[in-house]
């Protein structure tokens, strides 16, 4: 493992080599949610002051679903109007034709991230994407209302469930009439598939697809995960639920209207800033396990990587760019200010991290556990995939079609996606 002043020679190197570039404009797509575009940008447009670049920042679509298709309508164009992408860790196989091969720049860095991203992101032997943060479902709660009801962090969903309606009905009792037990990201999009591969898998029902491209979502388990989730819409969730994605359901739990929220990592430090109504009254879990056979938690693994379009006319100056966002230094600035969980682990040692982020320290455990969206078993067709998981969860939560039928359905439709292979 290299030293931070090692790693710090390294970028410092891409300094270097930027600065002796000729100029550029530049055009980097940063994350949707606030904290995301904030520290992106801030760092992006500090690199280009020093090294006389002029750094652009574009604001992704909220929805990985919609950005996804965008960059692919942007890539079939050919379009040079940006140079720099933040793609999600199920993104590498479906976009490696567009993208630069970032090992003639990276100078050995990759082995300083976690080798299974890095393995994510390499295709064909080609570096598609520098790791720029990872990520896994957690579970926030109000430490202060779980004291005040006298209940326990609850370790399993039928025990959340009924915290959180105990909370709701108490809270509503006492005047707060829009409080709710449980936010999540119910819309119709890739953040529900994330909810719901959390909801299956943590109730012994697979991963939809298993890693030999077999379609194993037809089961009992599976229906039953389902099922749970759909009886919280309307209860200890609001209807509107159906509709919300990650600051959607981070809105309603910082104004302080929920007991319970699943999100990613990013929240907890937007849930302790100076102007939040929820400021030191927060903790972080891991995700509940289900019930019955094969239950145990599971957190679906997520996060971002930055890569290159190879369409930019300024290939060099864009890939270190991506060096210096992704080093150890910015990467631990990030972690510090934006709850950003770092892909390098050593950066899990640091003292001043974990003062920042206390919960990090734990979260080692849940990323070495947790379950992967089956991207690599279905390769370019994943989207589909994705899209079918997620539309037969809306139709559960919806009301529609209960656990049983949808999963019988889903694999029908998985079955005619694959036809003759994935």
């Amino acid at each position: 493992m290299a030293s931070f002043r090692g790693l710090a020679v390294v970028a410092a190197a891409w300094f270097a080599g930027a600065a002796g570039a000729h100029a550029a404009t530049l055009t980097i797509a940063c994350g949707s949610n606030a904290a995301d575009r904030e520290f992106c940008a801030r760092y992006a447009q500090d690199w280009g002051r020093r090294n006389g670049h002029e750094v652009r920042i574009y604001s992704a679509p909220a929805s990985a679903t919609d950005n996804l298709a965008l960059l692919r309508q942007q890539f079939a164009a050919k379009s040079d109007k940006l140079d720099v992408l933040t793609i999600d860790v199920v993104w590498p196989g479906v976009l490696k034709d567009h993208l630069v091969d970032l090992k003639p720049y990276s100078q050995g860095a990759e082995r300083q991230h976690f080798p299974a991203i890095v393995a994510n992101n390499t295709i064909g032997g080609r570096l598609l994407g520098m790791p720029w943060y990872t990520d896994a479902g957690l579970l926030f709660y109000r430490q202060d209302l779980l004291e005040k009801y006298g209940l326990a962090l609850p370790r399993t969903w039928h025990e959340m469930a009924q915290a959180a309606r105990r909370i709701q009905d108490g809270e509503r009792a006492a005047g707060a009439r829009d409080f709710h037990g449980y936010v999540f990201q119910g819309r119709a999009y890739e953040g529900l598939s994330c909810n719901a591969l959390e909801w299956v898998a943590s109730y012994g029902g697979g991963t939809i697809v298993d890693a030999s491209g077999k379609v194993t979502i037809h089961n009992a388990q599976a229906a039953r995960a389902l099922d749970e989730a759909a009886s919280w819409v309307g209860t200890i969730a609001p209807r509107g639920v159906l509709n919300y994605g990650e600051e959607e359901a981070r809105g309603v739990w910082q104004n302080g209207q929920a007991a319970f929220m699943r999100n990613w990592p990013y929240a907890w430090a937007m849930s302790q800033a100076e102007d939040s109504v929820i400021r030191g009254k927060v903790g972080v879990a891991p995700l509940p396990a289900g019930d019955g056979e094969g239950a145990r938690p599971a957190a679906t693994l997520g996060g971002w990587q930055l890569a290159v379009s190879r369409y930019s006319r300024h290939v060099e100056a864009a890939a270190a760019l991506v060096m210096y966002l992704t080093s150890a230094e910015i990467q631990k600035q990030r972690a510090i200010g934006g709850a950003y969980n770092p892909t390098i682990p050593a950066l899990y040692r640091d003292p001043e991290l974990l003062a920042a982020n206390p919960f990090m320290g734990d979260l080692l455990d849940v990323f070495e556990n947790a379950v992967a969206r089956p991207a690599t078993p279905t390769g370019l067709k994943y989207p589909a995939v994705s899209r079918a998981f997620w539309d037969a969860t809306h139709e559960v939560l919806s009301g529609r079609v209960d656990g049983a039928a949808a999963v019988r359905r889903l694999e029908g439709r998985l079955l005619q996606t694959r036809r003759a292979k994935w």
